[in-house]
């Protein structure tokens, strides 16, 4: 009988991602990133984009919403990186195209990539965080299938559509993650309360008439609520703008869902801009950046951007993760061949 629960240490977490990523259909090079993306969420608490969702990237990758063995193709010209992630994972184009934007923005100061015929790219903070560890100020965007309605309306034009900045910390290390999506709570926050047959708080969803819903099943067949109502309408538009019409990827009114096996291929984009700091005169940032956060911190019961993330991450370093077994079933029969 499988155990309720089984711990596992981060490192023995991105293996088990790895070999079932690799079992199921995905070659090893694009498997490594995404398994150490998997690992890096669920060790700072984001769950929703953990283990949890290894299941759906080995349906996608059996079912061809994702091509597993695809080889994305680097171009650079001049401050330019490019890559188009030929229908595959996200995280191995990124990661690609960040080798060469790593080099080119610390040479000039600033450099931009960006990145079509992509997938999801899971949690962008985690991108931001690979850049400001590599002494870079970056903003990160990604689009994804139309969920959030314009304010007002009651069709879905664009996606959840987050973007993120990361501090370096100019030590190898990351200051500041900011890490937000253009709606009130992730999508996959919906998803999380059907799997538990829970209730969603009043503000988050829509149904599909456009009223207010706290059933989250209702919430999936309608919108999102975008963030600060028509202010975060427009900073998903924003990102609309980076992600999708600056980098040639699918716009989210015509992308196939991140759920579910309907659609081919999303082909959706990310597109980042990185900045070296010493460059432009900002070499002080983090210790400036201090200033500020000390600021927060003297106010008592004030929370700045990440500190749950790395309340969670200690934790995790300490005592591992624990991973329930109905979930390692299911990812093990996914991943075995078929």
């Amino acid at each position: 009988m499988t155990e309720m629960t089984q711990r596992f240490t981060l490192e023995e977490l991105e293996k088990f991602a790895f070999d079932s990523l690799v079992a199921g259909g995905t070659k090893p090079e694009n498997a490594a990133p995404l398994a150490k993306a998997i690992t890096t969420a669920e060790r700072d608490g984001i769950t929703s984009h953990g283990l949890a969702y290894l299941p759906t990237y080995l349906e996608h990758v059996a079912c061809g919403k994702v091509d597993g063995q695809a080889q994305p193709i680097v171009t650079v010209d001049n401050g330019v990186v490019m890559v188009d992630a030929k229908s595959g994972f996200a995280h191995p184009a990124i990661a690609a195209g960040f080798e060469r934007l790593i080099e080119v923005a610390r040479n000039n100061g600033v450099a931009c990539l960006a990145v079509k015929n992509s997938y999801n790219a899971g949690t962008l903070g985690y991108h931001a965080e690979t850049l400001a560890s590599a002494g870079l100020l970056s903003l990160c965007f990604t689009n994804a299938p139309a969920s959030i309605a314009p304010f007002g309306g009651t069709k879905a034009v664009i996606g959840t559509n987050p973007f993120a900045l990361g501090v370096p910390d100019m030590n190898g290390g990351c200051a500041l993650v900011i890490d937000q999506c253009s709606s009130v709570v992730a999508k996959s926050e919906l998803f999380r309360h059907v799997q538990a047959g829970t209730a969603i708080p009043q503000g988050w969803a829509l149904d599909a008439n456009g009223q207010p819903t706290t059933d989250p099943a209702e919430g999936l067949k309608g919108t999102m609520v975008p963030s600060g109502g028509y202010k975060g309408f427009g900073v998903g538009l924003m990102v609309e703008v980076f992600a999708a019409l600056m980098t040639g990827a699918t716009l989210g009114l015509n992308a196939s869902p991140f759920s579910g096996l309907v659609g081919g291929p999303p082909k959706t984009g990310q597109f980042f801009i990185a900045i070296n700091p010493v460059l432009t005169g900002g070499a002080e940032i983090a210790n400036r950046l201090k200033v500020i956060a000390d600021a927060i911190d003297a106010q008592p019961g004030t929370q700045k951007p990440g500190d749950r993330e790395r309340r969670a991450r200690q934790k995790s370093q300490a005592e591992g993760v624990a991973v329930s077994g109905q979930l390692l079933e299911k990812i093990k029969n996914l991943a075995m061949p078929r």
